[in-house]
């Protein structure tokens, strides 16, 4: 095992599991529709691209084509999308959430109704984190000549992928970058509707 694989399983386990081990010790002080946005996020980026992406469906290459024998052993395919979805959930999710909260003044209300600041620091979140997924974590997964599917949150697939940039060989592509530009709106807009009927 190589450095930069034991760093892959480390991030993957660590950003998956971490945030339910936080929840579980903080859950007094947790709002409660906050359970119910880790469950809808879980939920869309499973069914939106993780399981899409993981399996290859849809003209990809599944992942244990696009890594090393080593990530297939430690992150066993079947797992695969059901680890990043917790990620993606946990992680990402309900830590954008927490960005957005703490930037805002700790201000409730930009979970009430719309709030273009707040939303920023979502989308700026969503962005830079799947720039470092792409460009540093899963960048052998995902560079050129490995197909990753089509699917519902990246509905362009390989028909329409141009490269974005290019930082020290390892491109960014749009078809990686497109659930994150759709999902970030609509992880606010179901946060929205979820603490509003708390």
């Amino acid at each position: 095992m190589t450095l930069e694989e034991l760093r892959v399983i480390t991030i993957v386990y660590v950003s998956a599991l971490l945030p339910l081990v936080l929840y579980f010790f903080y859950k007094e002080k947790i709002p409660p529709w906050i359970s119910k946005v880790y469950v809808g996020s879980f939920l869309l980026c499973a069914l939106g691209w993780e399981l899409w992406f993981t399996f290859g469906w849809i003209e990809g290459d599944p992942v244990n084509i696009r890594r090393s024998a080593v990530l297939n052993s430690w992150i066993p395919i079947n797992i695969n999308w059901l680890l990043n979805s917790m990620a993606d959930a946990g992680t990402i999710s309900l830590g954008g959430l927490w960005l957005m909260w703490q930037f805002s003044g700790r201000n409730l209300q930009i979970f009430l109704r719309w709030n273009w600041p707040a939303f920023s620091i979502l989308l700026i979140w969503c962005i830079a984190q799947n720039l470092f997924v792409e460009l540093f974590l899963y960048h052998d997964q995902l560079s050129e000549g490995k197909l990753l599917s089509w699917a519902p949150l990246a509905p362009t697939g390989q028909f329409f992928n141009p490269q974005l940039f290019e930082i020290n060989d390892r491109s960014v592509m749009f078809q990686t970058q497109l659930p994150w530009l759709l999902m970030a709106p609509i992880l606010y807009k179901l946060v929205i509707l979820l603490a509003k009927k708390s």
